[in-house]
């Protein structure tokens, strides 16, 4: 019993024991927690501090920005198992060279590598030295200005959309914020041309900033001879090709990159449009001829029912944009002459079915019929020319077929009411027929004064005959050479639908004058296509 009551005391004693010191235990672990997120809070604002000074304001560390160590002037980053030697990053001063967060890209650092490789070899050609003042163009990541100066080009800078301090300012290539004359040397790469929706002024823009006797250094695709004649075109007036070489690139968007080198002679800057004497005559480059080789072969034999028989053919039409590429035009601009109602083809085809390659067209519709005038004045993009094509500027008389009254309008919605011009001493309209006047102006020097050789330029042409009035003028001023291609219809006394056995008494031309007429234009390097 005696021994019973001494163990319960003693468990007793323990547990008043344990109470008693709970507290002070307690108290010990809330203080040691404190300390502990204390400390870890002022790393925290260190760590914070540290990525600011780096990351966002693109300076480098000291003891006033909170960076408790400093940054050895040459910095080796090696990625384990990437395959690649560690990439040095110098320092000048208080100035790093690269965003460090970027280095810890495998993908970032082959792309520098690689464009170190590049530029040595241009050094190497004599197209860039250690001495040269440098701008890359459209870079967002500013790879190709840290290889650059890795391999000693110091003075280099590049320009985005989005600065990327110290290697890239803020800037746009149609508008590169720096004064004439003042680069040695410009680069462009990773398609940055090609992308541009400006290319004929970020063409003009690396020119005119571009010393005389520097060169201009471009990575693109270009790989067919059209678009490289395209971008060779760009700078005709002011530069020289020198060199012109395909490299293997560095990721799967470019896996092959064409590298084309030009030198900028004398101090040339103008724009870039063609001035074409009135009387001039264009020469037809072997590359346009090549294209036409390859077009959808002409129908040869004159079909029975032609509404049927062309209506067919559109599904052959080999369309020049799905043959190469067009990203190295100035402007992009479609004609529709006898454009009728907008649905007529702007609308319903050209619009919904004409591949642009994401390009955006302009479009002038050239329609002298007043009832279709009111509608193009809802359309945005498009500018409408409320006369007739022709050969001068003249008064014309406009011959209009419509039916009975009450169905005037509807045939006017369904784009009918098209008829022929004639001078004003041809006048005289037949019965049934209403006769207008009408203004008809010089088609050939208006489309001189609209367009450029760097423009890219599509025709679609239904003038009810007057085709074999207009094309000739073309071929005569030099204009058709401005033309990419046509989609042509051409008027001839075709059989009719209606009565079967007869030809339309309307036109005087036969099916062989067009066939032609057609064969004239791919003869002369014309991409032009059969059209209904």
């Amino acid at each position: 019993m005696l021994r019973k009551l001494t163990i319960q005391k003693f468990f007793s004693v323990k547990s008043a024991q344990t109470v008693t010191m709970e507290p002070s235990a307690g108290k010990s672990g809330f203080l040691r927690n404190a300390l502990v997120r204390l400390l870890l809070f002022g790393v925290f604002i260190v760590i914070a501090r540290f990525a600011y000074v780096i990351t966002i304001a693109g300076e480098s560390c000291n003891v006033g920005d909170f960076c408790f160590f400093s940054i050895p002037e040459t910095l080796n980053l090696a990625i384990a198992g990437s395959g690649t030697a560690p990439l040095a990053v110098k320092t000048t001063g208080a100035v790093v060279t690269s965003p460090p967060e970027l280095h810890a890209s495998k993908d970032w650092i082959k792309s520098v590598h690689f464009y170190s490789s590049v530029f040595q070899d241009l050094i190497a050609g004599g197209y860039l030295s250690p001495e040269s003042k440098s701008l890359c163009v459209e870079t967002p990541t500013g790879r190709d200005v840290l290889a650059l100066r890795e391999i000693g080009v110091s003075d280099a800078i590049g320009i985005s959309k989005k600065a990327k301090k110290p290697l890239v300012k803020s800037g746009e290539a149609h508008r590169i914020p720096f004064q004439d004359n003042n680069f040695d040397f410009v680069f462009s790469g990773e398609g940055g041309l090609e992308r541009s929706a400006r290319t004929g002024e970020f063409a003009e823009e690396v020119v005119r900033t571009l010393k005389p006797g520097g060169f201009a250094v471009f990575h693109v695709k270009a790989n067919d001879t059209y678009s490289f004649n395209s971008f060779v075109d760009l700078f005709n007036s002011c530069c020289k090709l020198v060199k012109l070489h395909d490299i293997e690139g560095f990721d799967s968007s470019m896996p092959y990159i064409r590298e084309i080198v030009l030198l900028k002679q004398g101090d040339m800057v103008k724009n870039f449009v063609d001035d074409f004497d009135s009387n001039s005559k264009c020469d037809v480059p072997g590359y346009k001829l090549e294209l036409v080789r390859n077009a959808e072969l002409l129908i040869k034999n004159e079909p029975m029912k032609p509404w049927i028989t062309l209506k067919k053919n559109v599904k052959n039409i080999k369309y020049l944009p799905s043959i190469v590429d067009i990203g190295f035009k100035n402007r992009y601009v479609y004609v529709d002459v006898g454009a009728r109602s907008y649905g007529s083809s702007i609308g319903s085809w050209f619009k919904k079915q004409y591949p642009k390659q994401n390009k955006t067209f302009h479009v002038y519709a050239i329609e002298a019929d007043k009832a279709f005038h009111r509608e193009y004045g809802l359309k945005k993009g498009i500018t409408l020319l409320p006369y007739a094509a022709w050969v001068k500027n003249e008064t014309l008389t406009f011959e209009i077929n419509r039916g009975p009254g009450e169905h005037e309008q509807a045939q006017a919605k369904k784009g009918r009411g098209m008829g022929r011009i004639q001078p004003l001493k041809s006048s005289g309209g037949d019965l049934g027929h209403e006769v207008e006047k009408i203004q008809g102006f010089d088609f050939a020097n208006w489309l001189k004064s609209t367009v450029s050789k760097n423009d890219f330029v599509v025709m679609k042409m239904d003038v009810e005959g007057t085709e074999f009035d207009l094309i000739p003028r073309l071929f005569e001023t030099g204009a058709i050479c401005l033309v990419d291609e046509i989609f042509l219809e051409c008027h001839y006394n075709r059989w009719q639908r209606c009565c079967p056995g007869q030809r339309s008494p309307k036109y005087e031309k036969t099916y062989d004058q067009c066939l032609q007429l057609f064969t004239s234009l791919r003869k002369n390097g014309v991409l032009v296509h059969q059209w209904y």
